[in-house]
C-alpha cells in the first residue's frame, strides 16, 4: 500500500501547492493529490504550471497521484450541460501535464432553484457528462471518478446509482469513508457497499455527538440527521476507520489511500498522526 495526502489538508497554512507539496514529502507521503491548482500570476497557462508543478514533485521524489476539481452538471456553466463538459475537459488538459493517474471531479449538490427534478432525472444527465468526460479523459491515460461528496450525491445508494449509470470502465468512484458521517451512514456498511466500485479511498474521521448533546459549539456542525459532528485526526474520531479498511482489504481493493484532514488541531500534526495510524490500521488489516 502507498500512502497520499490531500493539499486541501494544507489549506489552513496559506500555502501554494509547491511548498504544499515539500510538506507533504517531509512528513513521509508517498504521493499527493492536489484540489485545483492556481494562477501564480494572473493570465498564467495552467498547463505550463502543472508541468513545473510535476517537474518540483519529481525532484522531490513525491508521485502527484490524483488531481481534483470542481464541477456541477445539473447548474455549473449557468446550466449549460455542454459548457460545463467543455470547461472539465480542459481540467482533464491540467491533469495531463501534471502526469496523473486518476482524477476526481463532481457531480452535482442539486438542482437550481427552479428547476427542481427527481435524483432518477438527475443521474441521467449526470452519467450523461460523466461518460464523455470519461472517455475523453481514456485517451490521456486519466481514469476519472466522483465521490461522496456534496450531500446530494453523498449517500452510498446515490453513488453506486450514479457508476451503474455511466456503465464505463474508465469511470469509478473515490470513496470517502468520512464523508458518509454528513448523510447519517454507518462508514463501514456504505463502504462496504461501494467498495467494488472504488479506484481511490481518503482515510477521513469526525467526532459526532447526539442530536440532544449540548450545542458544543465552534467548530461543530449538524448532519442530515441532526446529530453534531466536527472534523478529527484520523483514529481520534468516532468513525471506526480500522474496521472500514479491514472491509476494504477483504473486498480485494488494489487501490491507494490518501489522508484528508480538516480539523481543527495543527495541521502537521493532524498529518503526522493521521498518517501514522492509517498505516497502523492497514497493517493490522493484512495481518488480521
Amino acid at each position: 500500500m502507498k500512502y497520499g495526502v490531500s493539499s486541501y489538508n494544507y489549506r489552513r497554512h496559506d500555502i501554494n501547492c509547491f511548498d504544499a507539496a515539500a510538506k507533504a514529502k517531509q512528513t513521509g507521503f508517498d504521493h499527493i493529490e492536489f484540489i485545483d491548482i492556481h494562477e501564480t500570476d494572473p493570465g498564467d497557462d495552467m498547463c505550463e504550471v502543472a508541468r513545473r508543478l510535476r517537474a518540483h514533485c519529481d525532484e522531490l521524489g513525491l508521485e502527484i497521484w490524483c488531481y481534483t476539481v470542481q464541477a456541477d452538471f445539473l447548474w455549473g456553466s449557468g446550466g449549460n450541460l455542454d459548457t460545463e463538459i467543455a470547461r472539465i475537459k480542459a481540467k482533464i488538459d491540467i491533469g495531463e501535464a501534471l502526469g496523473v493517474h486518476l482524477m476526481r471531479h463532481d457531480a452535482s449538490t442539486g438542482w437550481p432553484e427552479g428547476k427542481e427534478g427527481t435524483f432518477d432525472e438527475a443521474v441521467v444527465r449526470i452519467a450523461t457528462a460523466c461518460r464523455e468526460l470519461t472517455a475523453y479523459a481514456e485517451q490521456k491515460g486519466i481514469r476519472t471518478m466522483v465521490e461522496n461528496h456534496g450531500y446530494y450525491c453523498q449517500a452510498s445508494r446515490r453513488m453506486e446509482q450514479i457508476v451503474q449509470a455511466v456503465d464505463h470502465p474508465n469511470f469509478g468512484l473515490l470513496v470517502d469513508m468520512g464523508n458518509f458521517i454528513c448523510v447519517d451512514e454507518d462508514p463501514a456498511e456504505a463502504v462496504r457497499r461501494v467498495i467494488p466500485y472504488a479506484f481511490h479511498l481518503h482515510c477521513k474521521d469526525f467526532h459526532l455527538h447526539p442530536a440532544d448533546y449540548p450545542n458544543p459549539g465552534e467548530g461543530y456542525w449538524k448532519n442530515e440527521a441532526g446529530r453534531y459532528i466536527r472534523p478529527a485526526i484520523v483514529g481520534h474520531g468516532d468513525i471506526n476507520v480500522k474496521k472500514c479498511l479491514e472491509i476494504v482489504k477483504a473486498a480485494g481493493y488494489q487501490g491507494r489511500m490518501s489522508l484528508e484532514f480538516e480539523g481543527m488541531e495543527d495541521v502537521d500534526l493532524g498529518n503526522r498522526i493521521g498518517l501514522d495510524n492509517m498505516k497502523r490500521f492497514w497493517e493490522e488489516a493484512e495481518n488480521a
